[in-house]
């Protein structure tokens, strides 16, 4: 059979029933459409973590408290988990430790703060001048905090761009305004450009303020919660932590490394990990979507096998005029494989318009890339061939004296 006639032919059977055609392929169109969504959501996830890590600075490592049991997990055992680091921790390691270029000692609370009228609730990172340029911090306008400000406990802050629109009216400058951090009065002296982010550790959710006026004035006492150190570059990195490590057992008589009570983080290995867990996550979203697909290539089969009975004189008259087994074949499985080819390409749009309505409806991001259209195409081709080739193969063993005399 020419590729033309079996093309003509496979148009005229699909259109022969549009709706029982139409309905067959929804099953794919569903199917290919989730897939595409739910791995654009799995890939928008994994590159908007990677750009938040990165926007944090470059070639960084973060020691905080406790003992390490996982990225960003710590311990409240007898060797301490929350008071165990200190301002001077985070000189030493600034002056004794090779390949540093800089070290920001931070403390984290959550404070309530209050200007006229309104309030919010909100992190208050106490740090010192070096923070911005290791943590990539910028200015829209104002000044961040300074040495001077820093020795003299000055009662300053610099505002983050969500902090700010929750604390003042659009168009008003707050630079030079007073606001209230746990009752205790301080003075705006920055706004911080935005660095995109949600959640409760959005970075532009923050407020900053010198760090010894934090352990005065919120917090009470001289114990800080995270040391930021920028390496020199990316190739000491892995130097600079073990120096880091060896430095701070040193200084707290710890002789035992796995008694560790601080922890050393590598952004690179951050990083990976998040890299990980959301690429397990897009394969899970993936896998289930999936389940939509098989369902379609069942409905496939059964479309196909009762097409196979409702047409058996056709095959039979086929066959008795000369039509071979590969030809019969070859006409039913094209039927198969051009539904689940026009399922595949209706899939691949309802993809992109649930991405789409995800990203303007929800926030949420996503990222199509051109693996899952790929896939997509590729899952098309094997479910109609696999499903198709059955009743395929039945309709071409049908026999042809039989097939005529069918009722």
């Amino acid at each position: 059979m020419k590729a033309i006639d079996l093309l003509e032919e496979t148009y005229w059977a699909l259109t022969a029933n549009k709706v029982r055609t139409f309905l067959t392929m929804l099953g794919i169109v569903i199917g290919i459409g989730s897939v595409i969504a739910m791995i654009a959501i799995g890939q928008g996830t994994q590159a908007s973590i990677q750009a938040s890590i990165q926007s944090a600075g470059s070639n960084l490592l973060y020691i905080v408290p406790g003992a390490q049991h996982g990225i960003g997990m710590q311990v409240s055992s007898g060797r301490g988990s929350a008071r165990t680091l200190t301002q001077d921790d985070a000189a030493a390691i600034a002056s004794q430790v090779p390949s540093v270029a800089a070290v920001a000692p931070q403390l984290a609370l959550r404070e309530q703060i209050t200007a006229p009228g309104t309030n919010t609730n909100t992190q208050v990172i106490g740090t010192t001048p070096d923070y911005a340029g290791v943590r990539s911090v910028f200015l829209q306008e104002g000044s961040f905090l300074n040495a001077n400000q820093l020795a003299s406990r000055e009662r300053v802050a610099v505002l983050g761009p969500t902090a700010e629109s929750d604390l003042f009216a659009t168009g008003t400058d707050p630079v030079g305004k007073a606001i209230k951090i746990n009752q205790v009065d301080f003075r705006v002296i920055g706004v911080t450009v935005a660095k995109g982010g949600s959640g409760f550790n959005n970075p532009d959710d923050v407020v900053y303020v010198p760090l010894t006026t934090a352990q005065q004035y919120l917090a009470g006492d001289r114990y800080i919660s995270q040391i930021s150190v920028e390496a020199a570059d990316a190739a000491s990195m892995d130097a600079v932590q073990a120096g880091i490590t060896n430095l701070l057992l040193q200084k707290h008589r710890i002789s035992n490394p796995a008694l560790a009570d601080f922890s050393v983080y590598n952004q690179a290995d951050i990083v990976a990990t998040a890299s990980t867990v959301t690429s397990t996550f897009t394969a899970l979203l993936a896998s289930i979507a999936g389940i939509s697909l098989l369902v379609g290539g069942i409905g496939i089969m059964n479309m196909m096998l009762t097409t196979v009975t409702e047409r058996t004189r056709e095959i039979g008259l086929r066959k008795a005029v000369g039509a071979q087994r590969k030809d019969v074949i070859a006409q039913f499985l094209m039927e198969a494989v051009a539904i689940t080819f026009s399922g595949g390409a209706l899939g691949i749009v309802l993809g992109w318009l649930l991405t789409l309505a995800l990203t303007l409806a929800a926030g949420i991001t996503t990222q199509i890339s051109l693996f899952s259209i790929l896939l997509a195409f590729g899952v098309s081709a094997a479910i109609g061939i696999l499903f198709g080739y059955y009743p395929a193969r039945r309709a071409s063993r049908l026999n042809p004296i039989e097939a005529l005399r069918y009722e």
